[in-house]
């Protein structure tokens, strides 16, 4: 069984191999009278900007758009949940019973759990929502070819069995998406799910409850009343903006209480203005280089010594300290440190080393003509599109990424991305030949997925 839950936009795309690793920190911005007290003060409208706006409020949907998956998190449990370290923790499942030959997974549910509509959640909800990612039209991919592979049976009414058709150690992993409420969607496919209203006001069973859906850029929470965990505020309130200038003047005007990911590029800004407190903590991200080695527009990129050289003109320090304002980490590999699997050791590590960079090129073919700003190759040039998202930190650092290249004579041409639907398209399509791109690792170590589709 060979699966990817997490990143399954980059599925379809053979031979990439990344050269640049950046562990993100989190970022949250707030007014001083929102984080001065000792304790937690009762009532009152707590309210976040954001940048981008939602699109489905729905688990089984939201993998690629940032806001969805915060605000699903809030309003979703799954089977169950991860702690800050990663480890796994029972939230809807009371306890669960592997096989001895890792076949079969049996979940036992907790008996208090009820819908945020008053309904009692059942083996029938988890269920009717792992059918719906069983099913070939289920929009995602990664999702689909697991799901397919597993027989679901309600034993009783706090009882789900899951039997695979191989041992798979990393299937608990799949477990921590949210559960749909089957007395709501019954009889909704899995090609009508992205068209149901459900998905603009939909019910859970976490913390908070959606209030009467998006309304002039606004979307409102309220604490759910039978929750395990009550909420100390009558209310939350999220505003969302179209880029982060509007977010952060929102934010010194007033409008908002907090921002939540504040952008590193932002932060000089911010860190200037009164009554205001930084909270910084590592994020479970990175941001890497990935090269499209099956690309025909950039043929040099299928050399070693090539890919090589591009990383050791990289300054990943001077990115941190200069681009990212101190918010990252260099970090070697694909695994965060959090990983059980993380050993840099074991990995190659290219530090900053511009004259190795030069010597690689030049003994590839690739020459810098005298008078010449960009390498060449029997009349070819060596230049390079860099694809990327355009927000204010991708663009930084796709910029210093640019700058960088071109001191050691590779040209860049900058690609950015207006949206997360067109950034995977491009990719998608192949058309790029360098991608920047944020990770957001499962708990599964496994790569093969990730390299090889």
């Amino acid at each position: 069984m060979k699966i990817n839950l997490r990143w399954q936009f980059l599925l379809a795309l053979t031979g990439f191999i990344f050269v640049l690793a950046l562990l993100s920190y989190q970022v949250q911005v707030q007014t001083t009278s929102y984080c001065t007290v000792t304790e937690a003060a009762e009532g009152g409208t707590f309210v976040e900007g954001m940048v981008g706006t939602p699109q489905y409020l729905n688990p089984l949907l939201s993998d690629n758009n940032p806001v969805d998956r915060e605000l699903v998190s809030l309003i979703f449990d799954g089977l169950t949940r991860r702690d800050a370290n990663g480890r796994l923790l029972p939230a809807l499942a009371d306890s669960w019973e592997v096989s001895e030959d890792g076949l079969s997974v049996v979940f036992s549910l907790r008996d208090d759990v009820i819908w945020q509509d008053g309904e009692p959640f059942s083996a029938e909800d988890v269920a009717f929502t792992y059918g719906l990612m069983q099913s070939d039209e289920f929009p995602n991919a990664g999702l689909r070819a697991l799901w397919q592979t597993v027989t679901i049976t309600v034993i009783d009414v706090q009882t789900v069995q899951f039997t695979l058709e191989e041992p798979y150690a990393p299937f608990l992993d799949a477990t921590t998406r949210g559960i749909l409420p089957v007395h709501l969607l019954e009889g909704v496919t899995a090609v009508s799910l992205p068209d149901q209203p459900f998905n603009a006001t939909p019910i859970g069973t976490g913390p908070l409850i959606v209030e009467g859906g998006v309304q002039n850029g606004r979307l409102r929470f309220l604490p759910n009343p039978v929750y395990w965990q009550q909420a100390h505020l009558d209310a939350i309130e999220f505003r969302f903006f179209p880029n982060e200038t509007s977010l952060l003047d929102a934010f010194t005007n007033g409008e908002i209480q907090a921002i939540n990911n504040v952008s590193p590029v932002m932060l000089p800004q911010i860190a200037e203005l009164p009554q205001t407190r930084l909270f910084t903590s590592a994020a479970p991200r990175f941001t890497e280089l990935l090269f499209n080695l099956g690309g025909t527009e950039a043929p040099a990129l299928g050399r070693v010594d090539v890919r090589q050289a591009l990383a050791y003109a990289l300054n990943r320090d001077l990115m941190v300290d200069e681009v990212l304002n101190g918010q990252a980490v260099p970090l070697e590999g694909p695994y965060l440190p959090t990983s059980w699997a993380y050993n840099p050791p074991l990995l190659t590590q290219y530090d900053f080393a511009p004259e190795t960079a030069v010597a690689l090129l030049n003994a590839a073919g690739w020459t810098l003509p005298e008078g010449q700003t960009v390498r060449q190759q029997e009349e070819e040039s060596l230049i390079l599109r860099l694809l990327f998202l355009d927000t204010s930190t991708f663009r930084a650092l796709a910029t210093a990424v640019q700058q960088q290249w071109a001191e050691v004579g590779v040209g860049v041409t900058l690609q950015p991305a207006a949206s997360y639907d067109e950034l995977l398209t491009a990719l998608i399509e192949r058309d790029f030949d360098v991608a920047l791109l944020e990770v957001r690792p499962s708990g599964d170590p496994d790569l093969y997925d990730f390299w090889s589709q």
